[in-house]
């Protein structure tokens, strides 16, 4: 027998919990279904070295927000999930945790909501089962050899775990950069294959770089004035690290660890991994991208009186290698271990409703997905381009739940 309520909200990591307390600030009941435990993701699928990328002083959920002694800090993948649980104890949200959701399907009056420990109806559901649930592992990687063993992000945790040898990591985006930079250190043989990529300093003018993300209000551009959304929601993530030192980690500071740099892989023909060319083209275009982000912050600082009269800040160009090789034997022994570092896609296998395009995106306007009642939160540049950070979801949620509850009212 089903079991009644207004709204479910699929997943219990920051995006539905920010999404329950709002929809418990406007009385609607609800409840939120979680496979696992309260942000089961960054307790179970991440590598054991790994810190948030934005410093602590952004932690910060709908009444709740970072409050420890290291605001300048980037917290730990296990901090974090403390954290989201403190929300959730705080906001007392209705979590019902070991509970997979197996289908969720139209019916006249909303929506039926399957789980392996029963069943819901519910006139509205919320996805926020996040965008990062399988790894994005291209096709070719069926035809590499037996003996290269071969990695996700999902199954990283620490170098002991890859065998000795040369290690190739695919894919430059902050992922990447920091599983190749921590491999290296151990003493393994280091390749990335480096494809489209953005580049930030970690510092800027004496602040975090996302300090200045934040306060210039790049992070507050909405979906409805960005030229390309398509494109803005698939980039990389940014080629940034959370340390002590605030180090930035690009690919000039890989070169300097002696970590070699190919082009992005193409194909595998007869055991051997074929790599564009073209790597001057690509560093060219993540060099500009930065120049133009930091024009626009020192623009903001002109105008807003932060400018200390000091020359720009330019980072050196990223140095192309004297020879990029263009393919490599995997055959040989030479490379022992692949590392996917190539992003993520969601998993929707679950989700009855034809709103997923042949890429297995959801078709969603600003998080409004096009079936009557369905919603979504915590995917990339959702409603803006803070969408994905912990403390860009709260404008989102609050905005998502408003038209959910007008929904709800207009029938």
């Amino acid at each position: 027998m089903s079991e009644h309520v207004t709204a479910v909200v699929v997943g219990a990591g920051h995006a539905g919990l920010a999404a329950s307390h709002f929809l418990t600030e406007r009385s609607i009941d609800h409840v939120v279904l979680e496979r696992g435990e309260v942000a089961n993701s960054w307790r179970h699928e991440r590598w054991d070295s790994l810190r948030l990328l934005t410093p602590n002083w952004l932690a910060r959920l709908p009444g709740h927000a970072y409050a420890g002694p290291d605001p300048d800090g980037y917290l730990t993948s296990g901090e974090v999930a403390a954290f989201i649980d403190g929300f959730a104890a705080r906001s007392r949200a209705p979590v019902r945790t070991g509970t997979t959701v197996v289908s969720v399907r139209r019916t006249d009056e909303g929506y039926d909501v399957a789980t392996d420990r029963g069943s819901f109806r519910s006139r509205a559901v919320v996805i926020a089962s996040g965008a990062c649930n399988r790894p994005a592992v291209p096709a070719f990687g069926a035809s590499l050899p037996a003996s290269v063993e071969q990695l996700t992000t999902f199954d990283y945790r620490n170098p002991d775990q890859v065998a000795d040898g040369g290690v190739l990591v695919v894919g430059a985006s902050a992922t990447g950069v920091q599983v190749a930079a921590e491999l290296s250190r151990a003493g393994r043989p280091v390749t990335v294959a480096v494809g489209e990529h953005v580049r930030l300093p970690r510092t800027y003018r004496g602040r975090d770089v996302l300090w200045w993300m934040d306060a210039t209000g790049v992070w507050d551009e909405r979906h409805d004035e960005i030229d390309d959304l398509t494109r803005a929601r698939r980039l990389p993530s940014p080629q940034l690290v959370g340390t002590a030192e605030r180090a930035t980690l690009d690919l000039n500071a890989l070169t300097d660890l002696g970590v070699g740099l190919v082009g992005r892989w193409a194909a595998v023909r007869d055991d051997r991994a074929l790599f564009s060319g073209g790597l001057r083209n690509v560093f060219a275009l993540a060099d500009l991208k930065q120049r133009r982000l930091l024009d626009t912050f020192d623009a903001w600082a002109r105008e807003h009186g932060a400018d200390d009269g000091a020359p720009p800040e330019r980072p050196d160009p990223t140095r192309v290698p004297a020879t990029s090789r263009l393919q490599l034997d995997l055959g040989s022994g030479e490379i022992r271990t692949v590392v996917w570092a190539t992003g993520y896609r969601p998993d929707y296998s679950w989700l009855d409703v034809p709103v997923v395009d042949p890429k297995g995106h959801l078709r969603h306007e600003g998080g409004v997905v096009d079936s009557p009642g369905l919603y979504a939160l915590g995917l990339p540049v959702l409603r803006r381009r803070k969408s994905t950070f912990i403390h860009g979801i709260e404008d989102d949620a609050r905005e998502v739940v408003a038209h959910l509850a007008h929904h709800l009212a207009s029938r």
